[in-house]
């Protein structure tokens, strides 16, 4: 009788042999191959590419992580890189279809989901947080979460939906990404209630600036950095806040960051 459980311990003992940096090449690679092939391929297919992305970027980075994956790990691990394929995939679209854009393209994705498979890599492995290794993942991987922010943003209001659902959809995506970034300054085995109420927290300030910008006459790219910005600024007094390590000038500069975007999209209003 065909076994699903005997099949995957039959593959993880043959790919836990291979080198864990062969693996996450190999799986950056096939990625990278996989998202080369979708961009010859109009916006209408991807409904068909989502899906494909969504299982094959996990498949990958389980293949690339493999070892000592528990609990809230199955969730914290995973998130950016499947959020990174996702909305570089479909944020790709607002470019012209050509190779002077899909090379660099290809290339700028290849380095981003081979820079936070190797975030996940060290978080799953637990290295002290004192040590550089760590601060060097989460300041990469907190970059990354704004880049992700940024493209997620754009995407969201590129599609000229409503304000019902661009402030639902901007709520939602702030509080996956807030959960992840906040799980991973402890990386706790199981989801701290603290976590999840400062998560909670930051969705509802971002869904209350989505309402806003939602009637305010600008363009997607402002709309999406003033988003971005105060996603930024708000988790960043956070994450701070939660280490312990806030200080009267970390927030000065944390607001001072918000202050300058917002002048930028005062400037830019179009009344």
């Amino acid at each position: 009788m065909f076994n699903i459980k005997s099949l995957v311990q039959f593959i993880e003992k043959r790919a836990i042999k291979i080198d864990k940096r062969i693996r996450l090449v190999i799986s950056v690679l096939i990625l990278g191959l996989l998202m080369l092939f979708s961009t010859f391929f109009n916006f209408d297919k991807a409904i068909f590419f989502v899906p494909i992305f969504i299982v094959a970027t996990y498949l990958l980075s389980y293949f690339s992580l493999l070892e000592g994956i528990k609990k809230i790990g199955w969730f914290g691990l995973f998130l950016m890189p499947e959020l990174i394929t996702l909305f570089f995939y479909l944020f790709y679209f607002l470019f012209p279809a050509r190779w002077l854009t899909r090379l660099p393209f290809i290339f700028i994705y290849e380095v981003s989901i081979y820079a936070v498979l190797l975030c996940a890599n060290i978080f799953n492995v637990g290295v002290e947080k004192n040590l550089q290794l760590y601060r060097a993942a989460f300041s990469i991987n907190f970059f990354y979460q704004a880049v992700v922010s940024y493209l997620f943003f754009n995407v969201l209001f590129s599609l000229k939906y409503n304000f019902l659902i661009n402030m639902i959809g901007a709520g939602i995506g702030a509080f996956l990404l807030s959960l992840q970034l906040f799980w991973s300054i402890r990386l706790d085995r199981h989801l701290n209630k603290d976590v999840l109420t400062y998560s909670l927290f930051t969705a509802l300030l971002i869904l209350e600036a989505g309402l806003i910008v939602s009637f305010i006459p600008s363009r997607t790219a402002v709309y999406a950095l003033f988003l971005t910005a105060t996603y930024y600024s708000v988790t960043g007094i956070i994450h701070h806040h939660i280490d312990e390590k806030l200080f009267e000038e970390t927030i000065r500069e944390y607001v001072s960051v918000w202050i300058f975007v917002l002048v930028i999209t005062l400037l830019s209003l179009s009344w």
